[in-house]
């Protein structure tokens, strides 16, 4: 390995996708230059920019390195679900590319700088690296339980324990890749977007905000929120932020991919 190599390797494990990845699996340099090596380049997508287009064909990953964007379906009576909102080290074209159309659209919420791979690529990547592989179904796993909260969110909770559930899920998310303090962090999105993930209307959304507010449980400043009271937010709402435990398959595998 050539020094320059050497350097661009160590700025991509950097990444907010690979440092995630590596908080559950020991990545071996070469299934991190597997990566590196079909990556098409650095693109910059402005705020409100289509990314991924429902019904359409969609055949790249694209790796989140900075910004937000969020999940969504349209349905015919023109009202607009949010699935979730994508952060730093989420893969778009998940799993949109697994189809032949994609099921759901992606829309940039803030501007966002991604690295792009075709899909075919990035199979062949597993092929020849098949802890990658195993890897991807530990993450696929973290969203799994998140939509399932999803449900319940929209299916038991109140409204109040909905916005407040939901503010300390993207704050535990946004933490564990290190683009928040222990309270704080930045906001950007709607009333309205936060009623479309979670059901509610904007005016209701604003209601329970205020609540939170003159409740002393929460700071609002624009878009910058601070959380002053996670024991209590977390007892009222039950949220478990889980940390998925490091597989023991995954650390066996891995001795067999150092070559």
């Amino acid at each position: 390995m050539t020094v320059t190599h050497k350097i661009v390797l160590d700025s991509f494990k950097q990444h907010p996708w690979v440092v995630g990845l590596s908080r559950y699996v020991e990545l071996a340099d070469a299934d991190i230059d597997a990566i590196r090596s079909i990556l098409e380049g650095q693109r910059q997508i402005r705020k409100r920019a289509d990314i991924v287009v429902q019904g359409y064909e969609y055949r790249k990953l694209c790796f989140i390195e900075a910004g937000m964007a969020i999940r969504y379906k349209v349905l015919h009576n023109g009202k607009r679900q949010i699935l979730g909102v994508l952060l730093p080290g989420d893969i778009i074209g998940f799993p949109a590319s697994f189809y032949d159309r994609a099921n759901f659209s992606v829309a940039a919420l803030t501007d966002m700088s991604i690295q792009v791979c075709s899909f075919e690529a990035f199979m062949r990547a597993c092929c020849q690296r098949p802890l990658l592989t195993m890897a991807l179904l530990w993450l696929a796993v973290q969203e799994t339980a998140t939509y399932a909260e999803h449900i319940i969110d929209t299916g038991r909770r109140t409204p109040f324990e909905r916005v407040a559930h939901f503010l300390l899920e993207l704050h535990s998310r946004l933490k564990a890749g290190g683009n928040a303090t222990s309270g704080t962090f930045e906001l950007p999105i709607s009333q309205e977007a936060i009623g479309d993930v979670l059901g509610l209307s904007a005016p209701h959304v604003n209601r329970v905000l205020r609540r939170l507010r003159m409740d002393g449980l929460v700071t609002i400043d624009g878009h910058t929120v601070t959380l002053n009271d996670l024991k209590v937010l977390q007892t009222m709402t039950q949220f478990e932020s889980l940390t998925l435990a490091p597989s023991p398959v995954l650390k066996r595998c891995s001795c067999v991919n150092r070559r």
